[in-house]
């Protein structure tokens, strides 16, 4: 179709010269209208939230046993990915989740891979050895029960939490996590400073008397005591 288009164009316009300038003009709005339908693919699984949410408190450990929570993060933007070694896209998406570690580095961000393996540690290892998996650090919860508190209906299920350890994105089944679109979407959560963040999460507290700068009639009675006594 777009090359009868430029055929017509060029008997119409007779002109080399402007055929050409009629076929990059057809090329460039051909190009512009296929990167949001390419962005829109690789971000299907992706729903971002209009505000962020709270995440439950879960409990897991690290591969030398010590015990984590989420709190643990805070201060870094968090790919929380539910994974297991016998979840066959889980295993797919692992690969691009490291690359994504390497790409992103760990001052800011971090990639944490939750493994619900009953195997625990063991298995994890011996998957990363086998699967060349380098960057990323090994965590298991082998009751499973993070699966349940974080509201995961199936696996692999992401959670993509900001620097105040909120929910900002989830994505239910694998990304292409190492993707430009990807790297895309997560650069300006990362860019968003964490006083920023505390900032507004304070500033949408429900409890005035946590945001008000005016002293309670409490502390003004205290502060009136005060000037008398050192006058």
């Amino acid at each position: 179709m777009t090359r009868a288009v430029l055929r017509t164009a060029m008997m119409v316009l007779g002109s080399p010269a402007r055929y050409f300038a009629v076929s990059l003009t057809v090329t460039m709005l051909m190009a512009a209208n296929a990167q949001p339908s390419a962005a829109q693919d690789v971000l299907k699984n992706f729903v971002t939230h209009e505000a962020a949410k709270p995440v439950a408190t879960i409990s897991f450990a690290d591969v030398k046993g010590t015990g984590k929570r989420l709190a643990d993060f805070k201060g870094k933007v968090v790919v929380l990915n539910i994974w297991a070694t016998w979840c066959t896209p889980c295993r797919k998406e692992m690969p691009a989740l490291d690359r994504l570690q390497a790409a992103l580095g760990e001052t800011d961000f971090a990639v944490l891979p939750l493994s619900i393996d009953r195997g625990g540690v063991e298995t994890i290892t011996k998957f990363y050895t086998e699967n060349g998996i380098r960057t990323l650090p090994i965590y298991v919860d082998v009751s499973g029960k993070s699966v349940r508190e974080l509201g995961a209906v199936g696996l692999p299920t992401t959670l993509i939490l900001d620097r105040v350890g909120q929910e900002v994105a989830r994505v239910v089944g694998p990304a292409e996590w190492d993707a430009p679109e990807v790297l895309a979407f997560l650069q300006p959560i990362i860019a968003k400073p964490a006083p920023a963040i505390q900032r507004a999460e304070r500033d949408a507290d429900p409890d005035p008397a946590l945001n008000s700068t005016t002293p309670s009639p409490f502390a003004r009675g205290l502060q009136w005591i005060k000037t008398l006594l050192t006058k």
